[in-house]
């Protein structure tokens, strides 16, 4: 079965563009020029892959992101116009996979959703449970899922990928670069401080107090290693 993709934007030419490309891809694509009419068809088309323009005339982009957030972990891709890092960075830290500033290559965008769709196809099969300080932190991984005191926690799929690859060798300093390659791979078209975004996030969702983190410890001039709750 074709993989369902939503691509949100205002510019009935890109989606035109972009659609082409997509289903020539074989992908089964559904287009949106309006936030609050994605919303309404994410909850009734439950798509696999998200395309997210930032600006939008009704709901930001920003905001279409958090409410999906909410509620799944759809793979997303932001587009936008704005090119500084702090703007990307916001992107990825509202959950969002990858980003692609306008203009841009179709070809280009094909790939980026083959790439991501590449890290978050693979689901894994081993049945690993792996346990901290008596079921406070909790991962699952036949299930994907992740509990902190008893309650699911919504990670996004490289934010799973990476405290995966961390809960797998506690004690164990990864700089970014080896987390990029152990956990997103080695297509992964981001860059390696995009990791700091994903880390920071998950400290918010994980730790007690993500400012004085127990789980994933910095290690200055190096990485992260993942401390299993004790410091």
């Amino acid at each position: 079965m074709a993989e369902r993709i939503l691509v949100i934007d205002d510019e009935q030419n890109l989606l035109q563009v972009v659609g082409d490309y997509l289903k020539k891809n074989s992908f089964e694509v559904f287009t949106a020029d309006r936030g609050r009419k994605a919303l309404e068809m994410f909850d009734e088309l439950e798509p696999d892959f998200l395309i997210l323009d930032l600006n939008l005339p009704d709901i930001s982009g920003e905001d279409i992101c958090r409410e999906i957030r909410k509620k799944s972990d759809i793979p997303i891709l932001m587009l936008t116009a704005k090119t500084s890092e702090e703007d990307k960075v916001k992107g990825l830290y509202l959950g969002a996979d990858d980003y692609l500033t306008k203009p841009f290559s179709p070809r280009e965008l094909v790939g980026r959703v083959n790439a991501i769709l590449r890290r978050t196809r693979n689901k894994g099969s081993m049945s690993e449970i792996f346990s901290f300080r008596a079921g406070d932190l909790v991962l699952d991984n036949m299930r994907r899922t992740v509990t902190k005191k008893g309650i699911e926690v919504s990670l996004t799929p490289n934010e799973y990928k990476l405290l995966h690859a961390l809960v797998q060798y506690p004690g164990q300093v990864f700089s970014r670069a080896r987390l990029v390659s152990a956990a997103l791979g080695f297509d992964f078209e981001g860059y390696d401080r995009t990791i700091d975004t994903h880390i920071k996030n998950l400290r918010q969702k994980i730790e007690d107090d993500f400012r004085d983190p127990t789980y994933i410890l910095t290690i200055y001039g190096v990485g992260y290693k993942f401390q299993g709750g004790e410091k």
